[in-house]
């Protein structure tokens, strides 16, 4: 505002107003202020401030537990029982069906006849596999959907696809979206939490459980570690090091941080880097007694199968998102054979024995611990993997990827148990009916969570995003029955 305006309107010179926001702040005995107030507010809606703010409805569930079997574990052989299938096994592909785009690109395989023993448990009569005889004890609190499907046809697109919503790399995961959209529910521990069964790196690595373009803040945080009596790796300071050394530390760092990060606004990172540092500090008086195994009795741990060293690994990490999720963490992934472990391409027989029995007690163990403790209805646990298996052969005794058509399963966390949603084809390679993408898939674990898919956003580059692409709707059999 120049001099001589100012003179024309009777403002003192130093009171000349230095921007916009002033002028609206200071015009019509700041009436202005009113508009700006309901313009910002817009504004933070539209950038998606939900962050840790609250919830767009009731919520069913408070915490996450997702079972991920890493490499595509068979429908066709633990959930989704197909009788034609053993029919015309040996058989090519009937003309009838449409020729599947698969990952090895073998062509004209026979079909692969399942071997397993199928059998009906609970009230509900669902069909399971003997090589998921402990899960199949809690079968009316199973919600199987057996018409998933996606685009991923290998392992890095079908991970990415299933973590973040997308088959590109560089979006944020499901668990960050969570986080962001609902907080912490423990301010001295992780929101957002990642464990694996074994040391073998998981496809993708960090990415999977990466924030994307959400602050860095968001991103999951490993636990763990091969060391049984460390989970978290380096969160206890060196023995020389006292409380008060260390605190004097920290608060120099954060300090120089802070300086930095005051020239360098857009930089989440630097913001995520402050606070990760201030978590650590909280997290060496309180994550050492969350994820001490040893204050469980001795049944807990035979529970788990931590009695056995086939079940030990996994039922460990299971025992520990338990323990987790206890305390307020939201979001817990568990990956089961690291490293693509389940990609039976031959000798599905061996494969899927050996990685199904390291998982099937735990899994029982973290249904049954979490209903004792009254805590399953608070707690949604999803099984699956990043895609299913073929119906025909690979390698003579294998399945190949199939995206196309799979199964997964919810239970707890306001999920209706005991009843299947959707279907597959007559030989399990097609999703045919009540057909649910992987947007699906998320939308509805978020949808349990209190959060609508498409009203969590982030402004990004002045791009409104959202978790599931833009598509994707709550399966609405999953809350009731179909």
């Amino acid at each position: 505002m120049t001099s001589s305006l100012c003179d024309r309107i009777g403002v003192p010179h130093h009171r000349i107003l230095r921007d916009r926001r002033d002028f609206l702040v200071n015009a019509g005995a700041g009436f202005g202020a009113l508009a700006l107030r309901g313009m910002l507010a817009q504004q933070s809606a539209a950038a998606g401030t939900l962050a840790g703010g609250g919830v767009h409805h009731a919520a069913t569930a408070k915490s996450v537990i997702f079972l991920f079997m890493e490499g595509g574990p068979s429908q066709l052989d633990t959930f989704d029982r197909k009788p034609l299938l053993n029919e015309l096994a040996g058989q090519p592909l009937p003309s009838s069906f449409k020729e599947p785009i698969t990952a090895m690109g073998e062509k004209n395989t026979a079909l692969l006849a399942c071997k397993r023993k199928w059998d009906r448990y609970g009230e509900s009569g669902l069909e399971i596999s003997d090589w998921f005889p402990n899960v199949a004890q809690h079968a009316d609190k199973l919600a199987f959907i057996r018409s998933c499907y996606g685009e991923g046809i290998n392992h890095a697109g079908g991970c990415n696809l299933m973590n973040t919503s997308s088959i590109l790399g560089g979006r944020p995961s499901l668990g960050a979206w969570t986080t962001y959209g609902l907080g912490t529910g423990d301010a001295d521990l992780p929101a957002f939490v990642v464990m694996q069964d074994r040391t073998t790196p998981v496809v993708n690595g960090v990415r999977n459980w990466g924030n994307g373009f959400l602050p860095a803040t968001f991103q999951g945080t490993p636990v763990g570690s091969d060391d049984p009596t460390q989970p978290i790796r380096n969160l206890s300071p060196p023995k020389q090091i006292t409380d008060i050394r260390q605190r004097e530390k920290l608060d120099l760092i954060a300090e120089i941080n802070r300086r930095h990060a005051s020239r360098l606004p857009e930089v989440s990172e630097l913001d995520a880097r402050i606070r990760s540092y201030e978590l650590a500090y909280r997290m060496q008086a309180s994550a050492p007694e969350a994820v001490d195994l040893s204050q469980e009795t001795a049944q807990t741990h035979q529970l788990y199968g931590m009695d056995d060293d086939t079940t030990r690994p996994y039922g460990r990490i299971c025992l520990l998102a338990r323990r987790l999720v206890e305390r307020g963490v939201r979001f817990i992934q568990l990956y089961s054979g690291a490293g693509s472990k389940w990609d039976a391409h031959k000798g599905i027989e061996g494969n899927h024995s050996k990685y199904c029995r390291e998982v099937d007690r735990p899994i029982a163990g973290l249904l049954t611990d979490l209903q004792q403790r009254g805590m399953l209805d608070e707690t949604l646990v999803v099984w699956g993997g990043e895609f299913g298996r073929t119906p025909m052969s690979e390698q003579g005794d294998g399945r190949d990827h199939n995206p196309t058509g799979f199964t997964m399963w919810m239970a707890g966390g306001g999920v209706q148990g005991g009843q299947t949603i959707g279907e597959t084809d007559e030989l399990g390679l097609y999703a045919v009916r009540d057909r649910a993408h992987v947007h699906d898939i998320h939308a509805s674990i978020l949808h349990l969570m209190g959060l609508d898919n498409m009203r969590l956003s982030y402004n990004y580059q002045g791009r409104l995003e959202r978790p599931t692409v833009n598509e994707g709707a709550f399966i609405q059999q999953l809350a009731t029955m179909g």
